[in-house]
């Protein structure tokens, strides 16, 4: 006989089969090791019934990871990590400019451009050989959320506005020029159906199926501070709000957690959280 499929209800309240594969795909990428992934699937399994919602199912996995390491921990919540690292979106734009410095391009945050017909205020300026780049990004601090095509339109439009001007600087005329989106979740299938026909890039949390933010993020090893399972809520309010995003600004400024207040054998555990975190390690 069949395994029954147990229908799981998403962030969105879209209802889909529940997929083992999926788990263990994302338990792979925080580094767990086979025999804890094992344990923790077949828990998991033991417990699903119909509509049990993804967020129930990672939080039982986080828990059960969290005992096992709080590295590993760290870096399977990346997701729900970078959902805490509102209320303002400027903390995803330090994010993402990091992101992209990481891999080779040259970066500019938060930066006022004069446009054909007027000034932008654009989240990060990136260059990179021959390449010119201007990419907003579009935070959303809760789980289910999607960007719908009126972003991409909106943005589109300022785009060309400041293409036209940037194709008057010296030296710019045949440079690429190319504007992106980039937000913490997900595309609605008419955004990304006009960012392809418009030639306007999308990257979403798991769009496109390589080179999504997921991606990024794996491949340069950046995780934001929100990681930290060693600090409360309130301590990493405070960091993000001092404008220490990565753990690893963090791992090079432990004396900032001392300011705070936090205890100097508390700090020596968040930093060896952190440098785990950074490093891969279990």
């Amino acid at each position: 006989m069949p395994e029954k499929t147990v229908l799981i209800t998403k962030a969105s309240g879209e209802k889909a089969p529940f997929s083992s594969t999926k788990l263990r795909q994302s338990l792979e990428k925080a580094g767990a090791v086979s025999a804890v992934i094992d344990r923790i699937v077949s828990e998991i399994e033991a417990q699903l019934v119909d509509g049990m919602s993804t967020k129930k199912i990672y939080s039982q996995a986080f828990s059960m990871l969290r005992k096992h390491s709080k590295a590993v921990a760290g870096r399977y919540k990346i997701k729900q990590s970078i959902l805490e690292l509102g209320p303002s979106g400027y903390p995803f734009e330090k994010f993402v400019g990091e992101i992209l410095k990481h891999q080779g391009y040259r970066t500019k945050v938060g930066v006022i451009i004069q446009g054909h017909c007027v000034s932008h205020e654009i989240d990060v300026e990136a260059e990179k050989d021959n390449q010119h780049f201007m990419v907003e990004c579009k935070f959303h601090n809760r789980q289910g959320y999607k960007c719908d095509v009126k972003i991409p339109l909106y943005i589109k439009s300022r785009f060309e506005d400041v293409k036209k001007q940037w194709e008057k600087r010296k030296g710019h005329a045949t440079k690429f020029h190319e504007g992106w989106v980039v937000t913490n979740t997900r595309f609605t299938e008419d955004a990304i159906q006009y960012g392809k026909c418009s030639g306007l890039i999308l990257i979403g949390w798991d769009y496109p199926q390589q080179g999504s933010i997921s991606d990024r993020i794996n491949m340069s090893g950046l995780h934001p501070v929100t990681c930290l399972t060693s600090l409360t809520k309130a301590e990493k309010q405070k960091l993000i709000d001092k404008m220490i995003v990565l753990c690893k600004e963090l791992c090079n400024k432990p004396e900032v957690l001392e300011e705070m207040g936090i205890s100097h054998t508390r700090v020596k555990r968040i930093i060896k959280e952190g440098e785990e975190i950074c490093s891969g390690s279990t």
